[in-house]
């Protein structure tokens, strides 16, 4: 199975099989440092999370289920692949 390292900027998808923008099931996993914060009654608040290392392992378009090379990274903000057409954006 291709494994995707996440690039640092942010990233959009879309679905050259189908043209979706807007729904995509991604497997990631992640590897964090945290600082976890435990009150008197044992509620748990995790502060001060950095991401160590973020791994994307695949991207399935909802829509199709079409994945590995229909699926294409988009920079956000970056040009027309940035912007959301106006039938994606609800």
């Amino acid at each position: 199975m291709p494994r995707y390292t996440r690039p640092t900027m942010a990233t959009r998808y879309r679905c050259d099989a189908c043209g979706n923008l807007t729904r995509f099931d991604v497997v990631a996993t992640r590897r964090t440092r945290s600082f976890h914060h435990f009150s008197v009654g044992g509620d748990l608040s995790i502060e001060d999370e950095e991401v160590l290392d973020h791994v994307v392992e695949s991207v399935t378009c909802r829509w199709c289920g079409a994945g590995g090379a229909s699926i294409q990274e988009l920079p956000v903000g970056g040009g027309a692949g940035g912007t959301v057409p106006s039938e994606e954006a609800s």
